[in-house]
Order: structure tokens, then C-alpha cells, then sequence
């Protein structure tokens, strides 16, 4: 009997275009069966911070809270240049005019909000933050029910249809603050279940990424059908976006970009990094 990994990853159309071929078992996986899990990238932080997840797309910001339980792959992240969330409100501003405001933020374990305090801490500047789920953030800030949000995922294309201004790109902050690419998610296995499966499940990702990019038609019903609302124009620009050449292997770049992040992500928390890989090492 094949021993059943319990998978979590994201509706998003990056994460179903990389994990089609997996979900539909075109890559198997053997001797192991894949029970998978769709979930808001918050819920999924809080599934691995409990344990419950085998293997899971975690936010690089909560994925400093669990390094002492799991190991992260070298592929099917997402990071780059330019991808990362976005800081809105309804009429223009600047980061000073938030101080004392209510912000809201798509959970307070996700990178958007790792990347927004380490703004306002930079800034010199205290928000309240409003949590909600990332879908939420955008009519909240259109209602005037917060001053500003952190929108994630698809946010990035549609914020102007709802009228409202762009405060910062909290990736290109990233960058011009740290030299790197922003690592917005990465995925994590636990350490109890060797190198050689997590070998086995990250070469596993790499082939359905590029059973993906050889043929998109293939995946699009399972990228469709998880995409909720999105039109087709922005599911493209969605996996153009956030699927890059990271997501196949997160490289040395990649490595350093994460370690300063989770570096930057235990200081914040006031949580202790394990003297221990953050990768696997292939």
C-alpha cells in the first residue's frame, strides 16, 4: 500500500499551473500517493505551523516560524523581480500619511506583511493592521473601512478598475533595500521524511512545471476551474508573473534572497533560525 503525503498549495493559477500534472498524477510519485490540499496562502501557513501538511506552500514570512520541522525545496517557489505585493488606498499618498491608520493585510504570517512592517519600520511609522483574507483587501480599502491595504496575487493587475492608487511596490522596496529578488513563497517538507523523498517529490515538481510550460492547454481546465473569477487575459498574466525561472530552481540568488528574508522574518517575530539547511542540498 502506497503511503498517502498530505500536499497543500494555493487555488492560485501559478501554483495550479506548476502543480497540474501532480494533482492529476501524469508525475507519480511512487511509492508515495499525494492527498492534496487547495487553501488561502494564510490558511496554509497555519497548517504547516501545526504540522498537519506533509509538504506545503508556505510564505517565506511563516516558513521562519517551522525550519526546525521542515526543509524547503528547491522548486515550485515563487520569486522575481517586480512580482511583489502591492501597497494601495483609495487617492494617492505617501507611507507617512499612514502612521496611526488602519491597514489591512492578507494575514499577519504572509511575505506582504512581513514586506509592509519592515516598510513602516524603516519609515519610522506604527499602522493598526487589519487582517483579512486576501480577496477582501481591496473592496475594504475602496469602502473606506482602512486607510490602505497589502493586495497579493491578482490585485497587481485589476486594482485600477476599482479606482485605487498604488503607494509602493513592496517587491521593488525589497529589492532596493536588500539587493534581491523577493521571495514571496516557497515550498516546505518536513525534515522526518529524509532527503531522498524530498529529492524525490522536488525533481516530481520540476517535471509538472515543464509538462506545464510544454503544454498549457493540458493544465488550463485545472487552472480554469481554481481561478474562480479571473478572466482568462489575467490567469496568463497571473503565471507569467509569479512562475519564473525561480520556480524551476531557486538557484544561489535565490538561497541568499530567502536567508535574508527569514533572517529579516525571525528578528521581526523575535523567533530563533535552527543551525540547520534551510534547502535541500542536490
Amino acid at each position: 500500500m502506497s503511503k498517502i503525503l498530505e500536499m497543500g498549495y494555493s487555488p492560485c493559477p501559478n501554483d495550479t499551473f506548476i502543480f497540474h500534472a501532480l494533482a492529476s498524477g501524469i508525475v507519480p510519485v511512487a511509492p508515495y500517493k499525494l492527498s492534496i490540499t487547495l487553501a488561502d496562502v494564510e490558511e496554509l501557513n497555519s497548517l504547516a505551523r501545526a504540522g498537519r501538511m506533509d509538504i506545503c506552500k508556505v510564505s517565506v514570512h511563516a516558513a521562519a516560524h517551522i525550519m526546525n520541522d521542515y526543509i524547503l525545496l528547491r522548486a515550485g517557489g515563487a520569486m522575481g523581480r517586480g512580482v511583489g505585493p502591492l501597497l494601495l488606498s483609495s487617492a494617492p499618498c505617501t507611507i507617512s500619511h499612514l502612521d496611526g491608520k488602519r491597514v489591512a493585510i492578507p494575514g499577519r504570517n504572509t511575505t506582504a506583511n512581513l514586506l509592509f512592517s519592515l516598510m513602516c519600520r524603516e519609515a519610522g511609522i506604527k499602522v493598526e493592521l487589519v487582517e483579512m483574507v486576501f480577496d477582501q483587501v481591496m473592496p475594504a480599502i475602496s469602502k473606506g473601512a482602512v486607510e490602505a491595504g497589502v493586495v497579493i496575487h491578482e490585485g497587481r493587475f485589476t486594482f485600477q478598475d476599482l479606482g485605487l492608487s498604488k503607494i509602493e511596490d513592496l517587491g521593488r522596496w525589497w529589492e532596493n533595500f536588500s539587493g534581491l529578488p523577493i521571495p514571496l513563497g516557497s515550498i516546505a517538507i518536513k525534515r522526518s521524511l529524509g532527503l531522498e523523498t524530498a529529492s524525490l517529490i522536488n525533481s516530481a515538481i520540476r517535471r509538472s512545471l515543464t509538462l506545464s510550460y510544454v503544454d498549457t492547454d493540458a493544465a488550463w481546465p485545472y487552472i480554469k476551474e481554481h481561478a474562480q473569477e479571473m478572466d482568462d487575459d489575467v490567469i496568463r498574466e497571473h503565471i507569467d508573473t509569479f512562475v519564473t525561472d525561480y520556480s524551476m530552481d531557486v538557484g544561489d540568488e535565490g538561497q541568499k534572497a530567502v536567508a535574508r528574508l527569514l533572517l529579516e522574518a525571525a528578528q521581526m517575530d523575535g523567533v530563533e533560525l535552527p543551525d540547520l539547511p534551510f534547502f535541500i542540498d542536490l
